[in-house]
């Protein structure tokens, strides 16, 4: 099997030295090693969701919530074409497993923390290590999977984030009220151990003969720094530092001239980690702006849904994060379903269109939550936007395989991630900072002006503490955290609707049913 395997592209021709796809036991083997990788790193994304309101709490931090979040897709989010472009150059097999490596590493940062800066940098570590976790088994699917056929297996790793989506904060939620929340890092030892022994046993990929690599380094870390101040900018803008200050106009400053240094270098570069030439590709630059919109969505809407519940309605972590199950089921019949039918069907433009369209509708629904409404009715909103997710993610990552040929899978494959995953970070930074901002500004207006009813630490206010308050007292926190949080979601309405409008414009090519098998054995 090989890193040149990948989707050729029709009806271009050009891609012609293919032959029949490895035997099916051979692919299921690496695709349940996959499986475990993505689950792995999706699980790690969505166990904090139902833990962090205590963790925060008990560390004094509950004003640096937002970074618990944003280190670890910050760090991912810039490693993304690292890991796609090396993986071009020098093959997937190593850089996946020592993607799981760092990963582990930074777990045992996170367990072993007793302050919010030690908390904070292991999720940074379990970052640079999960940017490469989901893209790589992604890229090494398009190594043995023809496009036309690889729909229901990019469906079932839909699948499998779905599965997170609910087991992440029902795990959360379990480890925080019984065996303690540092256990949301150990969890990830054994997983990891076992993704590495899965990989080392049944992923035998070919290496690309590209003789000495020449590696894109000054693009690497201008992309790493625009991706960074960008970040920054949007979370401390309004929050930590007015938007006037210094502080946040050379953040914007340092983005721009990062970001058109980038461009200027990447336009030269032999091996550049983001080739210009892929925006020349329309389904290129469609899917991944709308990729980047849903990240804001998803990231920013799905984030703090477990705090709100735990905050809102007084359910406890573990009943937080069986809230979520709905949302879980609308994902896993979606993302599954729409892979099978484009198996199929060879058809895959009307997918995201509609899952797009569904998630526009969510977000309205979401937006009009209040402390009455009942559990049944929130239910069905984060059902639909299950739904609409799973009829996207995976499908935009199968029209960019399918746009270019198999030696530039994994960085087309990246790019696209890359983007999404600064969505996904602008999403929650947004959010996450807008919510903080509004809650604070809300409880400072509405809680009586002694502060005494909450024992004069906000920053130490967790689920267990809010419902031990006083009635009056917590019906003014809980009103504040939802008038904090619902609004934002229709915020974001406009921003979907525009991806509606981009993905009609998709170019529905055919796709390709031979994989590449031009390059040499693995030595």
């Amino acid at each position: 099997m090989s890193t040149r395997e990948a989707a050729t592209v029709e009806p271009d021709s050009t891609h012609t030295d293919t032959e029949a796809a490895p035997d099916k036991r051979s692919i299921i083997l690496v695709f349940v090693g996959l499986m475990i990788t993505m689950l792995l790193a999706s699980l790690d994304q969505m166990i904090f969701s139902t833990a962090l309101p205590t963790i925060v709490g008990e560390l004094n931090g509950v004003n640096h919530m937002v970074w618990v979040t944003t280190a670890y897709i910050l760090a991912s989010t810039v490693m993304m074409p690292v890991y796609g472009k090396l993986g071009d150059l020098i093959g997937r097999k190593g850089l996946f497993i020592g993607a799981i490596s760092i990963f582990i590493v930074g777990s045992v940062i996170g367990g072993l923390s007793h302050d919010m800066t030690t908390l904070i940098a292991g999720r940074a570590v379990q970052g640079l290590g999960g940017g490469g976790l989901i893209l790589l088994s992604q890229a090494i699917i398009a190594d043995v999977v023809p496009a036309r056929q690889r729909g229901r297996y990019m469906g079932a790793m839909g699948g499998v984030f779905a599965l997170a989506s609910v087991a992440g904060p029902l795990l959360g939620g379990w480890f925080t009220e019984g065996i303690g929340w540092r256990w949301a890092f150990w969890i990830n030892i054994p997983l990891g151990l076992l993704a590495i022994a899965s990989a080392m046993a049944f992923l035998h990929l070919r290496k690309p003969n590209l003789g000495k690599p020449r590696i894109d380094y000054l693009g690497m870390v201008l992309v790493a720094a625009a991706a960074t101040c960008l970040i920054l900018f949007t979370t401390w803008g309004g929050n930590t530092y007015a938007w006037g200050s210094g502080v946040i106009i050379g953040l914007i400053i340092g983005c721009i001239v990062t970001a058109v240094a980038f461009v200027f270098v990447e336009k030269r570069a032999d091996e550049p980690v983001i080739p210009m030439h892929l925006f020349a590709q329309r389904n290129f630059v469609l899917t991944t702006v709308a990729g980047l919109i849903i990240g804001i969505a998803m990231f920013g809407a799905l984030a703090y849904l477990p705090t709100y519940i735990q905050m809102v309605t007084g359910k406890n972590a573990t009943e937080a994060g069986l809230m979520m199950i709905p949302m879980m089921a609308g994902l896993l019949v979606a993302s599954i379903g729409s892979g099978q039918l484009v198996s199929k069907t060879g058809r895959y433009k009307i997918f995201p269109i509609v899952g797009t369209s569904i998630v526009a509708v969510a977000l309205v629904l979401l937006s009009r939550l209040t402390p009455s409404t009942s559990l049944l009715v929130f239910g069905c909103y984060i059902a639909l936007m299950g739904i609409g997710l799973g009829l996207v993610m995976q499908i935009l990552i199968l029209i960019v395989q399918n746009t270019f040929p198999a030696a530039e899978v994994g960085t087309a494959t990246a790019s696209n991630n890359f983007f999404r995953q600064v969505g996904a970070s602008l999403g929650s930074a947004i959010v996450g900072s807008l919510f903080a901002s509004r809650l604070t500004n809300l409880l400072a207006e509405r809680l009586p002006a002694n502060g005494g009813a909450v024992g004069g630490d906000e920053n130490s206010l967790t689920p267990g503490i809010l419902w031990k308050l006083p009635s009056q007292v917590r019906e003014i926190i809980v009103g504040a955290y939802n008038d904090a949080l619902a609004p934002i979601f229709l915020y974001l309405v406009p921003l979907v609707i525009a991806a509606v409008v981009l993905l009609l414009f998709v170019k529905e090519k055919p796709l390709a049913t031979t994989i590449d098998r031009s390059a040499p054995p693995l030595e």
